[in-house]
């Protein structure tokens, strides 16, 4: 049985209100406009969505403003697609055109202007040939090109409850695919098979695709969460692990589940209920004015308990929507202030054994009383399968 379905795309003041927000911070930092390059933020100002993205053959651009709507500076090819939604300024060159892939309708359109940003910062990235922005940047001499990453990553982690909506969806999706895990995996089965019956469900289940799933089965346990799974099949004691970024409609997920196969050691058990409780401790500090070393250091000190290192793996979380993983990091380095709305997930991990790690994740929104969740919790002891 499906997810029930939602309805696609937002209306056009969800983009308006996007947009003069954007305004609004553009001239607190004197910018003249801001140049996009990349899918999400493409997405985020205009609603464009094409699988498109996926070939690194054509640039895409949109342009915002210091007044008005966005400008969309594209291939001909995405033209009627994006005449679609709410621009009017649309441009458009045959590409690929290797001598000029949109530079001279950029150079038109920023030549007048003083100053405009761009992402420079971390998990941002410069979606054209890097020749192509030297030209570009030399064309324009006099044009200060600052850096926008804060802002429109600050923008971008306050969700609008239409944006809340489509992520719940996509979460009830990834709650329903999860549940049929014990349906579908057993004893003996390649773990390369329960990947692909996993992905079959979350498309049965209503989700546009299965970008994203990583996991991992051991014995007692598992050493990493990364590598792709090969034909071994499940085993009596093994511990499995399946993380998910699932999307509907442009909209992440991105949790996890641990199952026992047969039984479960004392020290899974263990590990298992530590990291349980860790998660209940972020949901509790997940409160506007707390910041994400905040929610960090509540999670971490849980995991002390059996591994003195805090489970520090880098991060314990992150921001989530157009994207799998967004800013912010809990992590010890980012003092982001939480506020109502951000959408998060709380991904306490350990180690233990020799060697053996296990990790739980959850989806939470950001509300005036803690955590809110968007997944379906996890049970409270670690299941057997």
């Amino acid at each position: 049985m499906t997810t029930p379905s939602i309805t696609r795309g937002f209306p056009d003041a969800e983009f308006a209100t996007r947009t003069k927000l954007a305004q609004s911070r553009m001239a607190e930092d004197g910018l003249d406009g801001l140049l996009l390059m990349t899918e999400p933020e493409v997405q985020y100002f205009t609603g464009f969505q094409s699988l498109f993205w996926q070939s690194p053959t054509r640039p895409w651009f949109v342009f915002v403003p210091a007044s008005g709507k966005p400008i969309a500076i594209i291939p001909e090819i995405g033209a009627s697609l994006m005449r679609r939604g709410w621009l009017d300024d649309i441009r458009t060159w045959s590409a690929p055109a290797p001598e000029d892939d949109g530079i001279s309708l950029l150079t038109d359109l920023l030549a007048p202007l003083a100053r405009v940003g761009v992402m420079k910062g971390h998990e941002t990235q410069l979606r054209m040939p890097l020749g192509d922005w030297e030209r570009l940047v030399a064309a324009l001499p006099h044009l200060t090109i600052a850096d926008a990453t804060g802002l429109v990553q600050g923008l971008r982690m306050i969700k609008s409850p239409a944006e809340i909506e489509k992520i719940a969806h996509i979460c009830a999706i990834g709650s329903a695919t999860f549940a049929q895990v014990p349906h579908l995996a057993s004893e003996g089965m390649p773990l390369d098979e329960v990947f692909r019956a996993f992905r079959r469900e979350a498309l049965a289940q209503g989700a546009d695709g299965a970008p994203y799933v990583v996991g991992a089965a051991a014995q007692g346990g598992y050493a990493d969460v990364i590598s792709p799974p090969d034909g071994t099949p499940l085993m009596r004691g093994d511990i499995l692990m399946l993380d998910t970024g699932l999307v509907c409609d442009g909209y992440h997920c991105d949790f996890d589940r641990n199952w026992a196969i047969g039984h479960a050691d004392d020290k899974a058990r263990q590990a298992y209920d530590v990291l349980w409780r860790a998660t209940e401790a972020g949901l509790q500090a997940a409160r506007p004015g707390n910041t994400c070393r905040d929610l960090f250091a509540a999670m971490s000190g849980v995991i002390a308990e059996m591994d003195d290192s805090g489970g520090d793996i880098g991060r314990l979380g992150h921001g989530l929507g157009l994207q799998l993983t967004e800013q912010p990091s809990h992590a010890a380095f980012d003092t982001t202030e939480l506020q109502e709305n951000m959408v998060l997930t709380l991904e306490p991990s350990l180690s233990y054994g020799d060697g053996l790690m296990m990790v739980h994740e959850e989806n939470i929104v950001v509300t005036a009383n803690g955590g809110h969740l968007l997944s379906t919790r996890a049970a409270p002891e670690l299941p057997v399968i």
